[in-house]
């Protein structure tokens, strides 16, 4: 003997926004609508552009007939040696500058964050470097390395130093000496922000490990070192991705030169486009600096996301 039991059928159904909710969420794309236009204006669509014209022969000419070529700008910079080479001196210019960035700018927010007199002359006057156009920073330093009445020299000569040394006109020199600048521009960056990390270091964790018997190094290296080092990873990421794009700087102080020993890839597509009017090449060769940010960019976040995994 079976027993049938008529189960209800409850029906959900769904409540249409109120009227206040329409309002609040039309407020909100009213108010996001203006941000996100200029980033489509100036941002997406020059990229798409820019990632069309990659597969075209275009050129800087008059009455030239652009058309499509598929991978063929791709391929030819396979075997670009110059450009790979460009690449290269780029790598070692951003790890080079992010490393000594951010271990320049831990030590001066360190400093900044002690009991320091006249503390906050001496953090206005640490942002000055920051705040000074890129050009102007690069004619600055230029002066600075002259080889003739530069100040550098006559400090070196009065020493008792070689005289007249050709900083960014010597082969082994030119590029430590463009590192150099960039270290001095792009640290102020990173001490402020590690000098915002240090504030937020719980000062009871401090007393605490000062409590138990632990000395200056080993409360940094324990308390202070651990709780910055989310705010590290993140800005030395931004800061590589800077500094592998940086142009202006290496632009006015040696184009790339000597010998190309200065050449960063953005210069050398910059060339390519504006000096040898191969636009269709150089996007290619944005293109593959834009897939390479986006894949360093991808494994950082990922360290990143893995790591804080492992802390809980």
């Amino acid at each position: 003997m079976s027993v049938t039991m008529n189960t209800p059928v409850v029906r959900i159904q769904r409540r249409k926004p109120s009227g206040l909710a329409r309002g609040r969420r039309n407020e909100a794309l009213a108010l996001v609508i203006p941000t996100l236009i200029p980033i489509l204006m100036l941002s997406v669509i020059p990229l798409l552009i820019g990632v069309g014209t990659a597969f075209t022969d275009s050129r800087l000419a008059r009455n030239h007939e652009t058309s499509f070529v598929g991978l063929d700008n791709f391929v030819n910079l396979g075997s670009d040696v110059q450009f790979w080479q460009s690449f290269g001196i780029g790598m070692i210019w951003s790890v080079s500058v992010t490393a000594l960035q951010l271990v320049g700018g831990l030590g001066l927010a360190l400093l900044l964050n002690t009991d320091l007199r006249f503390r906050g002359l001496t953090r206005v006057l640490a942002l000055v470097p920051w705040a000074m156009p890129p050009v102007v920073v690069a004619v600055m330093w230029t002066m600075i390395y002259s080889p003739t009445n530069g100040p550098l020299n006559w400090l070196i000569e009065t020493l008792g130093g070689p005289s007249n040394t050709t900083w960014l006109g010597n082969f082994s020199l030119a590029l430590p000496a463009v590192i150099l600048v960039g270290v001095w521009v792009g640290m102020p960056q990173n001490t402020v922000v590690l000098l915002a990390g240090l504030q937020q270091v719980p000062d009871e964790l401090l007393e605490a490990a000062s409590v138990d018997g632990a000395g200056t190094w080993r409360r940094f290296t324990s308390v202070t070192l651990p709780a910055l080092r989310p705010v590290m990873f993140s800005i030395a990421s931004l800061s590589f991705i800077w500094n592998f794009n940086s142009f202006g700087i290496i632009y006015v102080m040696t184009e790339g030169g000597p010998g190309g020993r200065t050449m960063l890839p953005m210069l050398f597509t910059y060339i390519e486009a504006f000096k040898s009017r191969n636009t269709g090449a150089a996007a290619a060769m944005g293109d593959v600096i834009v897939l390479f940010l986006i894949a360093i960019f991808a494994a950082a976040l990922w360290w990143q996301l893995r790591s804080e995994k492992g802390i809980r």
